[in-house]
C-alpha cells in the first residue's frame, strides 16, 4: 500500500498538470469585403471576382447578410448590378454552415451551404461547395475578405 501511494500521487501531478488545449474561437463578426472569388467546376477554375462592384458581408452573433452593387450608382443599365441575401449561420470550430433565408434570387433560398473558414490578420477565406440540384448548381467556391474597419 505504501508503494502505492507515491505512485498515485505522481498519477495526480501528471493528470493535474497535463496542458489543456483551449481554442480560440473564430472571430466573424464584423464587416467584410470581398477582395478576390473563386469557383471550380469539374476541372475548370476561374475568378468569379469583378472589380466593378462591391460586395460587403456582414456577420453578427446569430446573422449573415451579404449585398454587392455596381460601383456606378446603377447609372449605367447595362452594368447595374444590385443583390443581397441574408439569414442565420452555426460555426463550430472552422465549420461555417449559412442557411441562407432571404435572397432576391428566390430559387436559392433555404439553401444550406458549409464553408471552412479560416482568419489571418484581417483576412478571412471561406472555401466550400455551393450546390442546388434545381438549378444544376454544383461547384466549389473560395472566397476572401478584409476586415473593413
Amino acid at each position: 500500500m505504501k508503494k502505492l501511494i507515491p505512485f498515485a500521487i505522481t498519477f495526480v501531478l501528471l493528470v493535474s498538470c497535463e496542458s489543456k488545449k483551449e481554442t480560440t474561437p473564430i472571430a466573424l463578426t464584423g464587416t467584410w469585403r470581398l477582395i478576390s472569388a473563386e469557383t471550380t467546376e469539374k476541372d475548370s477554375t476561374f475568378s468569379t471576382f469583378n472589380p466593378k462592384t462591391k460586395m460587403i458581408k456582414v456577420i453578427n452573433e446569430t446573422h449573415f447578410a451579404f449585398f454587392n452593387h455596381d460601383l456606378n450608382n446603377g447609372k449605367d443599365s447595362t452594368n447595374a448590378v444590385f443583390f443581397g441575401g441574408g439569414g442565420k449561420y452555426t460555426l463550430k470550430d472552422s465549420t461555417y454552415t449559412e442557411n441562407l433565408e432571404f435572397f432576391n434570387n428566390r430559387q436559392w433560398e433555404n439553401g444550406k451551404f458549409e464553408f471552412t473558414v479560416k482568419i489571418k490578420n484581417d483576412t478571412l477565406t471561406q472555401k466550400g461547395i455551393e450546390k442546388i440540384e434545381k438549378l444544376g448548381i454544383d461547384h466549389i467556391i473560395t472566397e476572401k475578405y478584409v476586415r473593413e474597419k
